[in-house]
């Protein structure tokens, strides 16, 4: 009964199709990291709104509790000239002096209002400058943002571009593919991407580094088509491999 004859495979074959199908996997990598730069970029922009944002309302709630601290001052301030008028219609010395302390009391109250609200007013301008501050920054970072994410689909463009003649030239090295070979080829591919190909490795499989048999670096010198017995992965001599 005679033996099918050994599929040859030129090795020069094999090592361009492992080349660009490495050459495809990086670029397509590089592709896929496009929408985690942009979301980076833009996060940077999250970030600055987000302070901004606090600054904003930081400073909200400083001017409100100096317009309360104002009220009360106010209301206050007019008790006492109530309490005043009071004074000098007291009936007695009980009253007025009950009066007076109030007064006093009230007095010095409003006294430790007004140092309070001078110290919000130094607080609400120091608060107006950190936001200035938060949103020069935002400006700044949708500028860059701007300029980062224009810069990024320029890339991708440029990528998409390479792409697309590394994928014409691995169309036409397919093409030279032996037809009994091709359909395993591309399964293998398909699965694998470039880990379906892999160089010898002095004595080993250059994939999965599992250490070859003499048999099958013989078959392999002999350029018959060759797949490593661990990894499955179609195994060709790189131009520069000495064999012992």
């Amino acid at each position: 009964m005679s033996q099918s004859k050994p599929i040859e495979v030129p090795h020069t074959l094999l090592r361009t199709l492992h080349r660009i199908q490495e050459q495809r996997t990086d670029l397509n990598g590089a592709i896929g990291r496009v929408p985690r730069q942009i979301k980076a970029a833009e996060a940077l922009v999250t970030t600055a709104k987000a302070a901004v944002d606090a600054a904003k309302e930081e400073l909200k709630k400083a001017r409100l509790n100096a317009d309360e601290k104002q009220l009360q001052l106010q209301s206050r301030e007019a008790h006492v000239e109530q309490l005043q008028a009071k004074l000098n219609t007291a009936g007695s010395n009980k009253e007025f002096n009950l009066l007076k302390d109030q007064i006093a009391a009230d007095v010095q109250a409003n006294s430790v209002q007004s140092d309070e609200i001078l110290e919000t007013l130094e607080q609400i301008d120091v608060l107006g400058e950190k936001l200035s501050a938060a949103e020069a920054e935002l400006e700044q970072q949708e500028k860059q943002c701007s300029q980062r994410v224009a810069e990024i689909h320029e890339k991708q463009e440029r990528l998409n571009e390479n792409l697309a003649k590394v994928n014409e030239q691995l169309a036409t090295a397919e093409a030279e593919l032996p037809a009994s070979v091709k359909s395993d080829y591309l399964r293998l591919t398909a699965s694998r991407g470039d880990e379906a190909l892999a160089p010898l490795a002095t004595d080993s499989c250059g994939g999965c580094y599992q250490t070859l048999t003499t048999q099958t670096i013989n078959r392999l010198q002999l350029s018959q088509l060759t797949h490593c017995p661990n990894c499955n992965a179609i195994l060709y001599m790189p131009e520069d491999l000495r064999v012992r």
